[in-house]
């Protein structure tokens, strides 16, 4: 496992000088699930694929900007699903995006996942991994990545970060909404799930949510590439994740760009989304 993350490692800090150098522009392609690709979300794809193809404990890889499935090594333990830049659009307002990964073992449901990470390219470039404990380290000067400190969720946050188009919100979704931010919360949304999700693990709590809407029943968030990765590190921060009413992580892939209506949090908000959804 330690081969990976320092592939991640490796990765992260070649991508932090596309993301600084390369055209921000958009390219001719259109990714699995429609979405136009940018010129860096191809970049930053081969970028990551170079550094796993060096690691033998890689069996496949599959990425939010590739089709199928790619073998890397026959004999390998490991398939890594993940999302080479999350919220590239963001890159040119110059706004902090991010890169996620999942790593599975035989196969890529939730129950599957035995580790993850996360990389902000911010202000400072930050990574996150999760394996029994989720760990915060920096970039220095000499280009390493440097142990900040551990990340533990309180029992309850003071944060929200609110997605999905909001007239396509269930009036039920809504109220919840409503009533969280009544009771103070302050709203931090930018739009890149990596820096939200980041913001509230670092500040301690709160909610993400990224709901069923009228446009998309299902969720816009990918499971393998994102939902699951991001629901094993709440976990292992003391947080949790579900889907409204399940537990993220119980859920199943069936195909590999499948998506999910997500919450994460710390506890205490979750069971505010439990109370409401069970209704429903």
């Amino acid at each position: 496992m330690n081969e990976i993350i320092d592939a991640i490692s490796a990765a992260a800090v070649r991508v932090k000088k596309a993301i600084e150098f390369s055209d921000t522009g958009y390219s001719e392609h259109i990714n699995k699930t429609g979405d136009t690709q940018l010129k860096l979300d191809i970049i930053s794809d081969l970028i990551i694929e170079e550094e796993f193809a060096k690691v033998s404990s890689i069996k496949s890889i599959i990425s939010e900007e590739k089709d199928e499935t790619k073998l890397l090594h026959a004999k390998g333990r490991y398939t890594i699903g993940y999302d080479p830049l999350d919220g590239s659009s963001l890159v040119d307002v110059n706004l902090a995006v991010g890169s996620i990964f999942g790593i599975y073992e035989n196969g890529t449901d939730g129950s599957n996942i035995v580790a993850a990470a996360y990389v902000v390219y911010g202000p400072r470039v930050e990574l996150v991994t999760a394996q029994n404990e989720v760990t915060l380290y920096r970039l220095n000067e000499s280009e390493k990545f440097v142990k900040a400190r551990e990340i533990k969720l309180n029992e309850k946050g003071k944060l929200n970060a609110t997605g999905a188009t909001q007239k396509g919100w269930a009036p039920y979704h809504k109220k919840l909404i409503d009533e969280i931010f009544a009771e103070g919360y302050r709203l931090r949304y930018s739009g890149g799930m990596v820096p939200d999700l980041h913001q509230i693990l670092l500040k301690g709590g709160g909610l993400f949510s990224y709901p069923s809407t009228t446009d998309a029943p299902k969720g816009k968030l990918r499971l393998v590439f994102e939902v699951f990765p991001f629901a094993f590190i709440f976990e292992k921060a003391l947080g949790a994740a579900i889907d409204g009413k399940k537990r993220i992580l119980d859920l199943k892939a069936s195909r590999i760009h499948d998506t999910s209506p997500c919450f994460f949090g710390s506890k205490e908000e979750i069971k505010k989304v439990l109370n409401e959804y069970a209704k429903h």
